[in-house]
């Protein structure tokens, strides 16, 4: 099974991985993040301090650290038998690349999913830790092009988009709550689905 985390910078998905680490009940387990740790990962990571990288440009460097993790990490467990739990995924680059891609074509978002669509591996289940843009971009600092309120509500709506087509995928987690409430609460849900 592949379950990812989502969510708006600053949503608390580093927290609740590594409260999932910590758990007792997991069975052998994958745990990975996207961008990697591989070249391409770090390719994806100049990008992001870059603010005059182009974003078509940005988004195939993404697509390629998608590709990479997926042929290395994801599907290599999967075929172990062993849970694969994501701290991003795919649906990280629908939402956040397709605000980048707003300037250039009509539906964004549709033209990300259309580039994947023939050969990523969909998550099995999406856990989505829901923030307001505004204190998203509070609590991660605001560090990068991608951390500003104005963004953060452009890659929001996207991710409403993408939990509107897919509600079954979806559980959505209120990350306004105190931190210990909202990972023991994630640690639940995974349970739940083992």
């Amino acid at each position: 099974m592949l379950v990812t985390l989502e969510g708006l910078d600053g949503s608390g998905k580093s927290s609740c991985i590594e409260a999932l680490k910590r758990a007792q009940f997991l069975p052998e387990t994958t745990f990975t993040r996207e961008p990697t740790n591989s070249w391409y990962g770090e390719a994806v990571n100049r990008s992001i301090n870059d603010d005059d990288a182009d974003s078509l440009a940005e988004l195939f460097l993404y697509t390629a650290d998608h590709a990479d993790h997926l042929s290395r990490v994801v599907r290599p467990a999967l075929d172990r038998g062993e849970l694969v739990i994501s701290d991003r995924y795919s649906d990280s680059r629908y939402a956040y690349q397709g605000a980048t891609l707003t300037d250039r074509f009509d539906d964004a978002l549709g033209f990300v999913r259309a580039v994947h669509e023939p050969w990523t591996r969909p998550p099995d289940v999406t856990i989505y830790l829901d923030i307001d843009p505004e204190t998203g971009a509070a609590r991660s600092g605001a560090t990068n092009k991608f951390e500003t309120a104005s963004y953060l509500e452009t890659v929001n709506n996207n991710y409403e988009r993408l939990i509107e087509a897919e509600r079954e995928r979806f559980i959505r987690v209120d990350a306004t709550q105190p931190i210990s409430d909202m990972t023991a609460e994630v640690c639940g849900i995974v349970d739940s689905l083992l």
